[in-house]
């Protein structure tokens, strides 16, 4: 059990940690990386950012003023809007954010959006992984080749829902393994508080009071439908991000480059 009324983290000290896992991801998309480089780096970030995550969350607990509920609209560009919408909920929903898929009709067409829901320092981080492995999966896609038989729109669709399929397995292990890491450091400490995972609870509870307030008469979304071929190779590039775990299966080179 941890004592939450003295934490020994500072903000300011976690703010840097953040920093660091932004220059750390930065040097993961830079074409100049080699793939093993690629793969530390992210990896490295990943395990400050779920870091970040657990020590934010205890500090608010001490002092809830500290790290408020907010909300994000993050509007999600073509090509490929709703594979991007659902790779940036997913990655949100792990962060412990909920997310709202709106589609607007514009007079420049459809637009959809995500209407994000999290802890300040929460919103943050899922900001901060999405951008990153936004680019990292139009890199990894412009590299790969689709299959003379397949319709290039309906592949590229699979090959994205493998990769975020993928990216969530793997980043919910890295938060476990943070919390689980928090919780062993409480109980050295000696603390006689609330545990760690009842903090993270009602974090999360206050989050989703914040949805409902905002969307009281929530629909449920239709399951999608891909018939391309590519969520294989989607799914073991999703493992090739590497977000601070064990990769499942053999790991392969990175492909690094833009999306067409």
């Amino acid at each position: 059990m941890t004592d939450l009324a003295s934490p020994v983290v500072a903000p300011a000290k976690t703010d840097a940690v953040l920093g660091k896992a932004r220059k750390l991801l930065a040097k993961a998309e830079d074409p100049a990386a080699t793939a093993a480089e690629a793969e530390t780096y992210t990896a490295k970030a990943a395990a400050l950012i779920a870091a970040y995550g657990i020590d934010r969350a205890l500090l608010a607990a001490a002092d809830p003023g500290s790290d408020l509920v907010g909300d994000r609209v993050v509007v999600l560009d073509s090509p490929y809007a709703r594979d991007k919408a659902h790779l940036l909920a997913g990655v949100a929903r792990q962060l412990r954010c909920q997310a709202v898929l709106r589609t607007d009709h514009t007079v420049a067409g459809k637009e959809l959006s995500l209407h994000l829901f999290g802890h300040e320092s929460d919103l943050r981080r899922a900001e901060l992984l999405f951008t990153s492995l936004l680019l990292q999966s139009a890199n990894a896609l412009a590299r790969t080749p689709v299959p003379g038989h397949e319709q290039p729109g309906a592949f590229r669709r699979s090959w994205l829902h493998g990769f975020t399929s993928a990216v969530i397995t793997r980043l919910a292990a890295a938060e476990s393994a943070a919390h689980d890491v928090a919780e062993r450091r409480a109980t050295a400490a000696g603390g006689a508080g609330r545990s760690v995972a009842l903090v993270l609870a009602d974090r999360s509870a206050v989050v989703a009071e914040a949805m409902r307030q905002h969307y009281p008469r929530l629909a449920m979304g239709r399951r999608r439908s891909l018939s391309g071929s590519g969520a294989r190779q989607g799914w073991n590039a999703g493992q090739r991000a590497d977000l601070g775990g064990t990769p499942v299966g053999q790991r392969s080179r990175r492909a690094v480059t833009a999306e067409r």
